[in-house]
C-alpha cells in the first residue's frame, strides 16, 4: 500500500504558505509506516514546528495505469478524513537547500486516517469538512474549492504510478493549517459527523 499526497490543491492554502498556484497536481509520497496507530500523536524530537493539515482521503478500490478522467470514478468507492502532519521547520530548511522534503512529511505517525465511508453517501462536489483544535475551528474546507478534483487526481497520478487496491490518496488541505503543541486535541468532522479525535503528546 502506498500513500500518495496532493499538495497545494486549495488556492487559499497555497497562498497562506506563499506558494504559487500549480498548473498540475503537486505530488509527494509517504511510506506505509507513516500511518498513525491509535489516537495518540507524539511530537517527534527532530521538530519544533509540527503542523496539522486536514484532508479528504480516498481509497483505491480498482487498480490501474493511464486511467482516463472519464472512468476514474470507478477506481475508488470509499472516502475518509486524514491529517497530514508536517514538520514545517524541517520542510522549510530542506526546501531552502533545494532538497526533497520527505523527511518532513513521511516520518512515522505523520499520516492519520479515519474510518472509511461509501462515497455514494456524499455529494463529492460539495463535501464540507472541518478541524477543531481544542474546540476552536481552525480549518473549514469544501471539496468544491479543490483545484484538482478526485477524478483529475486519479487520472494524473496514474500516468506515473500504477495504482493498486488499498492505496490511499490524500487530496490536499484547505487554508488554516497551524502548529500543534503537547496536550492539544484535534477533532475532525465530515459534515456533522466526527471522524477523528487525536491527542497530541
Amino acid at each position: 500500500m502506498k500513500i500518495i499526497c496532493i499538495g497545494r490543491n486549495y488556492s487559499e492554502h497555497a497562498k497562506e504558505l506563499g506558494n504559487e498556484i500549480p498548473e498540475n497536481p503537486v505530488i509527494f509520497m509517504k511510506p506505509d509506516t507513516a500511518i498513525l496507530k491509535g489516537n495518540d500523536f507524539y511530537i517527534p524530537e527532530f521538530s519544533n514546528d509540527i503542523h496539522y493539515e486536514l484532508e479528504v482521503v480516498i481509497k483505491v478500490s480498482k487498480g490501474g495505469k493511464y486511467i482516463q478522467k472519464e472512468t476514474a470514478h470507478k477506481h475508488y468507492e470509499e472516502l475518509s478524513l486524514g491529517i497530514d502532519f508536517t514538520a514545517r521547520d524541517l520542510q522549510s530548511e530542506l526546501k531552502s537547500k533545494g532538497l526533497p522534503w520527505e523527511l518532513a512529511k513521511g516520518f512515522d505517525g505523520s499520516a492519520v486516517v479515519g474510518n472509511f465511508f461509501k462515497k455514494d453517501d456524499f455529494n463529492l462536489n460539495d463535501l464540507s469538512f472541518s478541524l477543531l483544535k481544542n474546540k476552536d475551528k481552525v480549518q473549514d474546507g469544501n471539496t468544491k474549492d479543490m483545484l484538482f478534483h478526485f477524478d483529475d487526481i486519479i487520472a494524473f497520478t496514474s500516468q506515473y504510478f500504477t495504482l493498486r487496491v488499498g492505496d490511499l490518496i490524500y487530496t490536499g488541505t484547505p487554508k488554516g493549517v497551524g502548529k500543534v503543541d503537547e496536550n492539544d486535541i484535534l477533532e475532525a468532522y465530515l459534515g456533522e459527523e466526527k471522524i477523528l479525535d487525536i491527542r497530541i503528546l
